[in-house]
């Protein structure tokens, strides 16, 4: 899908406004819920979610950011994936 955007002519003389736009709206997006981690990086064509806590983080964005209970999360998942691949693939 493609949308277009009209863009007043002090935003478009900006080095990049459409990367601009579209960042703007990844993250809103992202902070209003509307967006997960996943669907904001695929919309900036990240390929991981690190580039996109990457860029919240340039742009001083930290309420959202990974956190220790995010990493217990993850850590957590993949104990469990490790155990589950351990007993499937068995003697």
């Amino acid at each position: 899908m493609e949308i277009t955007v009209q863009l007043p002519n002090d935003l478009a003389q900006r080095a990049e406004p459409a990367r601009e736009a579209l960042e703007a709206l990844a993250i809103a997006g992202y902070r209003s819920g509307k967006l997960s981690p996943y669907q904001a990086c695929r919309l900036l064509g990240f390929t991981s979610r690190f580039e996109f806590e990457s860029l919240l983080k340039q742009r001083n964005i930290l309420d959202q950011a990974y956190s220790v209970e995010d990493l217990e999360s993850d850590l957590k998942t993949l104990r469990t994936l490790s155990e589950n691949s351990a007993t499937s693939s068995g003697p």
